[in-house]
């Protein structure tokens, strides 16, 4: 089951699924976040917040076969939360990885964030959760005329994940959302639309890429 929708995440609480009580990447969460155990969480590794949740795909699951496959679609089907991929990319795994970025980002439309292990996903789960408890802030005493600029713009998550991409920093990361709007578009962009946004060598790179 994928229990969407029915988890409250207290303010500023990461409620992790059962499974990984005793592992690397809890051990490390704590005294950073405040970590709450729960049995029933489905599909779902982490819950942030009530809207935004991690699937975590280990080393272990894409070197075991198509499992991690399966749960990922049928999160995607049943579920409208927001959720956010996170991967361990070692020398292991990495054979793997350019089929589940095809997977997760072209087919499921989700964010893909690698990572090269427990200790850098606890790192990344750590800033997604402060910025969630910003977010959530924010949407408390939501001024309307503030909130014209696209909610994607403000996602570290997207942004981190574009500037994984050889040769792009920070600033052409941003003009390639506020250009595209997604990863999905920015994706399945020409390389004539890439080349007229950040010039010719990047817009290769980007399109290799």
């Amino acid at each position: 089951p994928v229990t969407a929708g029915s988890i409250v995440v207290p303010y500023g609480h990461v409620i992790g699924n059962e499974k990984w009580r005793g592992s690397e990447v809890a051990q490390r969460l704590q005294g950073k976040v405040r970590l709450i155990f729960e049995d029933g969480l489905g599909l779902v590794d982490f819950h942030l917040s009530n809207r935004t949740c991690i699937l975590f795909i280990s080393e272990a699951d894409l070197v075991a076969g198509d499992e991690f496959k399966r749960r990922l679609v049928r999160f995607r089907n049943a579920s409208s939360l927001r959720g956010i991929v996170i991967v361990e990319k070692t020398q292991i795994s990495d054979q793997y990885y350019s089929g589940v970025q095809k997977l997760v980002v072209l087919e499921l439309g989700m964010v893909l964030l690698p990572v090269a292990n427990q200790g850098e996903a606890s790192q990344l789960i750590t800033q997604l959760v402060s910025f969630c408890v910003r977010e959530q802030s924010r949407d408390r005493g939501a001024n309307p005329f503030l909130r014209k600029q696209p909610a994607q713009l403000a996602e570290p998550a997207v942004l981190q994940a574009v500037q994984h991409i050889p040769g792009v920093g920070k600033t052409k990361a941003l003009l390639l959302l506020q250009q595209f709007g997604s990863i999905h578009r920015l994706c399945n962009t020409s390389i004539n639309e890439l080349e007229q946004v950040v010039g010719q060598t990047v817009a290769q790179q980007i399109y290799t890429f």
